[in-house]
């Protein structure tokens, strides 16, 4: 039997070969190079900026919250009360007037916490407003404060030198436990009876129809020292009514001393018109400003009420 090796074929395929399309030039796509990274330090700013505001936030937070308040919380919470509240301060103080009352609110603040500081914006906010009510009537007819109605250091001292002493004798405890009541209850009444008197005097230069000389009842010209009007009298008793109700809903007098502050201002705003009008601007008095004037007004305002206070403590007892 006889074979042929033949050679084995790869078998023939029916699909046609792939065409393989000529390569046209390779383009090259341009990428923009990428920024310049900022240097380390410049990328570690916003991070400590973050971190400062934080810390700031945080000491602001503290201070706020410290009870009782010290010196240096004080300071803070009012440093930052009137870096933010400013444009409202200057538009009614000087700028020797805004570091005078700086001090004011840090030593409120530092005897009676946020509650105290509240009373005296409240005070501020109001007698601000009055004082600028009409405020072109008045200096046309030559009764308005000086600057435009901001006052200065010696109107800020003359208004809260009664409430001054009162937030000392509270912050070194002068008299112990059983007085600390009666420096805080000074304290409101110097203001109700300081606001009483500026509200009664600027209502009364704006609105007055009459106004009187408080010891004869003569019809004088609006701005005398020493005169009163119906008009000035009201608003003058409503304004101490407002504060002392402020200070009771901050805790700072229970419902009898709101009337004790009402009584104690009003009799001496009485004693104010009364030094006005028989001593101010007499001849042997010329020293007698308006500011001394205010600092017996509001001092008498406070004597009187610590002293009914304890009268009637001692007769409920």
């Amino acid at each position: 039997m006889a074979c042929s090796l033949l050679p084995l074929r790869a078998p023939i395929s029916s699909r046609p070969a792939p065409r393989t399309l000529p390569r046209g030039p390779r383009v090259l796509r341009h990428r923009p190079p990428p920024p310049p990274r900022p240097p380390l330090r410049l990328r570690a700013l916003p991070s400590v900026a973050a971190g400062a505001a934080s810390g700031i936030r945080d000491a602001l937070a503290d201070a706020f919250l410290a009870s009782p308040p010290t010196w240096r919380s004080a300071a803070a919470s009012n440093l930052a009360v009137f870096v933010a509240g400013s444009p409202v301060l200057l538009s009614g103080l000087s700028a020797s007037g805004l570091a005078a009352a700086y001090l004011l609110g840090t030593l409120t603040w530092r005897a009676f916490g946020p509650p105290g500081f509240l009373l005296v914006v409240a005070y501020f906010v109001v007698g601000t407003a009055v004082t600028k009510l009409k405020i072109k009537q008045k200096e046309a007819q030559g009764v308005a404060e000086k600057r435009g109605g901001r006052r200065g250091p010696e109107s800020v001292i003359g208004s809260s030198a009664a409430g001054c002493v009162c937030a000392l004798l509270s912050i070194y405890h002068v008299g112990g436990t059983a007085f600390s009541e009666l420096w805080r209850l000074g304290f409101v009444a110097s203001f109700c009876t300081k606001l009483s008197d500026t509200v009664s005097s600027e209502i009364g230069k704006a609105f007055g129809r009459t106004t009187y000389l408080v010891t004869t009842f003569k019809i004088v010209p609006r701005g005398t020292e020493g005169a009163i009007s119906v008009e000035g009298t009201l608003a003058g008793i409503l304004a101490s009514v407002f504060l002392a109700g402020v200070g009771y809903l901050l805790g700072q007098v229970g419902v009898s001393q709101v009337a004790v502050c009402l009584v104690a201002s009003q009799i001496a705003n009485y004693g104010e018109s009364y030094i006005g009008a028989t001593l101010q601007d007499k001849e042997g008095f010329e020293w007698l400003n308006n500011d001394i004037v205010n600092v017996l007004n509001i001092s008498i305002g406070a004597i009187l009420a610590v002293l009914m206070q304890q009268l009637l403590v001692s007769w409920s007892s």
